[in-house]
């Protein structure tokens, strides 16, 4: 399937699954996921994956398990591709637009002390760089952040931003932008995706000297 844009019916989808969480509306409205949503998702995935890896569609069911929110369906649709473990690339479609992002999203205490051994080392300065650079162009952190200092570090180190985050995660958002529903936004996924390459084999690399 080529790719030729995310449809508007799309975000009308999020916005109703938002305002109704039910299976019954899900199977009324199954049809739009797989047309609007889920379709135009994984043909963007696959017009990405010869260039970044084999991309993963995620499944609409929430893991309803060990949550409180029994909410059955994911209000959002998002592809990744991985690079390492919990690291690579992600796209994201809800009712917000289009989100893209780079990175880290979950680190165990192995993987953890990892990257926290990276950031403290003269490695450190090219991690700083990279999110330097990404934050200029409007990337913002994502994830979870320390309000206190690691174990270990102190207070004044020069990189204690960096050491606080507990996963490693850059994100731009599109929103509603007009490229968004056209072909053109395949060529910014891949662009943005491209400038966040640093970041994710940087996590790479230090993951696997862990």
């Amino acid at each position: 399937m080529t790719f030729t844009g995310i449809p508007e019916a799309a975000f009308d989808f999020y916005d109703d699954l938002e305002a109704d969480n039910s299976k019954t509306f899900w199977t009324e409205h199954r049809q739009t996921y797989d047309d609007s949503v889920r379709a135009p998702m994984t043909a963007l995935g696959e017009a990405l994956g010869g260039q970044f890896g084999e991309p993963k569609v995620f499944r609409p069911n929430r893991n309803l398990r060990f949550s409180p929110d029994k909410t059955p369906y994911k209000t959002h649709q998002g592809v990744f591709v991985k690079a390492a473990e919990a690291t690579g690339w992600y796209v994201e479609v809800s009712a917000a637009g289009v989100m893209v992002a780079a990175g880290c999203y979950y680190a165990d205490s192995a993987a953890l002390k990892a990257i926290r051994a990276g950031i403290d080392s003269a490695d450190g300065a090219e991690l700083e760089r990279i999110v330097g650079e990404l934050t200029s162009h409007g990337w913002e952190f994502m994830g979870e952040e320390l309000k206190t200092v690691p174990r270990g570090y102190s207070p004044d180190h020069p990189r204690i931003d960096l050491l606080r985050r507990k996963s490693m995660v850059l994100s731009t958002t599109y929103g509603f932008a007009p490229f968004v529903r056209t072909p053109e936004l395949l060529d910014r996924v891949r662009s943005d995706w491209e400038a966040g390459r640093p970041l994710v084999e940087w996590i790479g690399d230090h993951l696997a000297r862990g």
